[in-house]
């Protein structure tokens, strides 16, 4: 995930403890719980968009207010993750994790009551545990595992996004298997919370003593930053990719349930999606380390989002299901683009974590109204049509930032 508006840094283990000394009990029970934590980090926000029609029919609300139930983790992840680096300073990385899971895990819970207002509260919750994790799992990783950062952020990255898989394509099923509906669909991921509390617990309780300290931006690196043209399209690239791929996973389900897909074969269909997005995140991030000027990949990435909303004009189903497949490409690729922009357009760290902070604080706040604006629009026109066009659109701004973003330049 983008890194915070600070970055944390750490002082060697106390007593001597190297995370190479570790015995692979240790080890395992780490990277296990670093696992479920990851897979806890999505999968509450993707199990939402196929059970939307379900609320909406239960509960009464509109397009517009269902659209608030994908937007406000967003609004949660830019608001809140600048108090991560503070929160693990005072209580420590691995508690503070804990903390985490914990507000997410009670997040998750909320909303399995009977009362609209506990399940937009549980939701906030739910996105306000989330955006810590996304802050200080990285951080974890990068201290414990210097060695070997790719390999276990390779392993984080998939279990978030097979988990968020996963949850888009058992939401239906699981509202039909369950005397609960919907709110089964979304409470059952208290289960996987549940069992990473669990996991941490003793890592919580180990407490490493490290001194953690915090580097904040500097008053001129971000009025610097703030000026910089090159920063700017790559906040851009940033918001617009999180804003077409947050307003998909919240009404996709709905724009194919009214082409005529069942409800649990939309479902599967936001499955795909996510799922084929999996190898293009890891794939592009080191095609992109391998060149100086990303301009072809983004150009390819692209394509790949434009031609993929194209096609979910059409109402043949093979072509609606190549169009899902080629946005999901689209999505993972261009997330894994603009992580490495905050590394290939910056000359030094501290630079690179003020360019991603200010990306991850405007670019959040810019997705974040993107479900609740396609909810509007379906509840002004009766259809989807225009939505989709505006995705289309979307993905073509997308294309005229990230070549600006792809140049082989720095903000500096």
């Amino acid at each position: 995930m983008p890194s915070p508006t600070t970055q944390l840094q750490h002082s060697a283990p106390s007593g001597g403890e190297q995370p190479s000394q570790q015995t692979s009990q240790t080890f395992g029970l780490l990277l296990a719980g670093i696992i479920v934590i990851a897979a806890t980090m999505r999968s509450p926000i993707t199990a939402t968009g196929p059970v939307v029609e379900l609320i909406r029919s239960d509960t009464g609300i509109g397009h517009t207010m269902a659209g608030l139930l994908t937007s406000l983790p967003l609004i949660a992840f830019a608001a809140v993750s600048p108090f991560a680096p503070r929160l693990a300073k005072r209580f420590g990385l691995e508690t503070a994790l804990l903390l985490a899971v914990i507000i997410v895990t009670s997040g998750i819970t909320l909303r399995l009551l009977p009362s609209v207002l506990a399940l937009y509260a549980g939701t906030a919750l739910l996105g306000c545990g989330i955006a810590l994790s996304n802050v200080l799992l990285p951080s974890l990783i990068k201290r414990d595992f210097p060695l070997r950062v790719g390999i276990i952020t390779g392993l984080y990255s998939v279990s978030m996004n097979m988990f968020a898989s996963i949850s888009s394509g058992i939401s239906v099923p699981v509202a039909e298997a369950s005397s609960l509906g919907w709110r089964a669909s979304l409470g059952v991921w208290a289960c996987l919370s549940l069992l990473a509390v669990f996991l941490w617990l003793p890592q919580a309780r180990r407490g490493r003593k490290q001194m953690l300290y915090v580097t904040s931006q500097s008053e001129n690196a971000t009025t610097r930053l703030r000026t910089s043209s090159l920063a700017w399209f790559v906040t851009l690239f940033m918001g617009i990719q999180s804003l077409i791929f947050y307003t998909t996973i919240t009404w996709l389900p709905e724009i194919l349930a009214d082409q005529g897909f069942s409800a649990a074969s939309a479902g599967w269909m936001l499955s795909l999606m996510q799922m084929v997005s999996v190898p293009a995140t890891f794939i592009v991030p080191i095609l992109a380390g391998k060149t100086r000027d990303q301009r072809l990949l983004t150009t390819i990435t692209c394509l790949c989002l434009i031609i993929g909303y194209a096609l979910l004009f059409s109402d043949a189903p093979v072509l609606v299901t190549i169009g899902v497949a080629l946005a999901g490409i689209g999505a993972g690729a261009s997330f894994g683009l603009v992580t490495m922009f905050f590394v290939l357009r910056t000359s030094h760290a501290r630079e690179a974590a003020s360019l991603s902070g200010m990306a991850q604080s405007f670019g959040y706040m810019l997705a974040a109204g993107g479900p609740l604006l396609f909810g509007l629009m379906h509840d002004w026109t009766k259809g989807w049509t225009l939505s989709l066009l505006i995705q289309v659109l979307l993905a073509i701004g997308l294309l005229m930032t990230g070549l600006q973003a792809s140049k082989d330049r720095t903000v500096s």
